[in-house]
């Protein structure tokens, strides 16, 4: 797990010990990354079930201005830490130790409009779109903002909400991402 692009170009991430995260692989982020690299320039980030901070570090490294990076795990918070240090982004961070559905309340009553949300929680647990819902009331996306939802091929995520529509999905593997986008009505 390494840095792709950016300041940080080519920096190791420490990765997690045991399987209670899983993070990210480098094939899947940089075909992601390929996707949305228009929203990151001076964007505002926001990593929901961060992890090692994976997703949020390569967005920093290719010029976001923020990155808001939401764990409930203290041992994730360490690693985040640890690496935003090795990568010298920890000045455009903040990170949040608290779940994640409780993260978009606090980032929304701080007035936080992300351009740029991702999630990759836990498979098969139906977070997906409760995190959208939440996202949705609490308007915490911008206007012309994305959501990239990284999710297991088989777990049902929904198609959108009442604000929200995904507009893009693609498989690596047994992996899915989901791109979000608000509905062209609501905008």
């Amino acid at each position: 797990m390494r840095v792709i692009s950016g300041k940080a170009r080519g920096h190791r991430l420490k990765p997690p010990e045991g399987m209670d995260v899983r993070p990210t692989s480098d094939r899947v982020k940089e075909s992601v990354f390929n996707i949305i690299q228009d929203y990151l320039i001076d964007g505002i980030i926001v990593d929901l079930f961060a992890g090692t901070g994976n997703l949020g570090i390569e967005s920093l490294s290719r010029g976001a201005q923020k990155a808001y990076f939401v764990d409930e795990s203290r041992k994730s918070v360490e690693i985040i830490k640890y690496n935003l240090e090795k990568t010298r982004l920890k000045e455009g961070a903040e990170i949040l130790t608290i779940d994640a559905l409780s993260g978009i309340k606090r980032l929304a009553h701080q007035n936080v409009k992300a351009d740029v949300i991702f999630m990759d929680p836990p498979y098969s647990r139906g977070l997906v779109s409760q995190a959208l819902d939440l996202i949705a009331e609490h308007k915490l996306l911008k206007v012309d903002g994305i959501i990239v939802a990284e999710h297991d091929k088989n777990d049902e995520v929904p198609e959108g909400n009442q604000l929200l529509i995904c507009t893009r999905r693609k498989d690596y593997g047994n992996t899915s991402i989901s791109f979000y986008q608000l509905r062209e009505e609501t905008n």
